[in-house]
């Protein structure tokens, strides 16, 4: 099977009741073969720091953890116990036996610390498969990637893709924080 660019979207919200419209927006992206999602997790920070960690998604549980969760893996989120662990630690071992270097602990990006006390977040794991062709074309050619990133809206208006207007509300809706009372 060929895998295309893997992506962690982390998206902040005021509170952790937005499964319904991002739930359709994923299965929409799904259906037209633009994206695969996999893995999706909610996450709620309370005002204390403490995490409550839900999948994202239409699984049930034991479905959630027989596939395992990839994010928590990714990102050092041990969600799954026992199972979960025993299960990495087996791919760990086998990718080593093959000469892959895996990363560590240490190496587990550290998103849920960007998530503010008091808020919520959605954590995607995105295979853009419309991004297959165009990275296969790129390899064929003997090039590679150097670096990728999403550009600000801020940024866009020095080169006149869109109006200091345009710019503020979209970075207004790309960086809006919780605000609570």
């Amino acid at each position: 099977m060929t895998i295309g660019p893997v992506q962690l979207v982390v998206l902040g919200f005021p509170d952790p009741d937005f499964h319904g419209a991002i739930i359709t927006e994923l299965d929409r992206l799904r259906e037209t073969d633009t994206i695969r999602v996999i893995d999706a997790l909610a996450v709620h920070k309370d005002f204390g720091g403490g995490i409550e960690v839900a999948h994202l998604s239409n699984i049930s549980d034991e479905e959630a953890i027989e596939l395992g969760s990839k994010i928590g893996a990714l990102i050092g989120l041990g969600i799954e116990g026992e199972e979960g662990m025993a299960a990495g630690a087996a791919v760990g071992a086998d990718a080593a036996a093959d000469g892959i270097e895996m990363f560590s602990d240490e190496d587990a990006w550290d998103v849920l610390s960007e998530v503010p006390d008091g808020s919520a977040a959605a954590l995607l794991l995105l295979e853009h498969r419309w991004a297959i062709p165009l990275r296969d074309a790129v390899a064929a050619t003997g090039g590679f990637r150097l670096s990728d990133g999403f550009v600000s809206p801020l940024d866009l208006i020095t080169i006149g893709l869109v109006s200091a207007e345009e710019a503020k509300q979209l970075h207004a809706l790309e960086t809006a924080t919780p605000s609570h009372t």
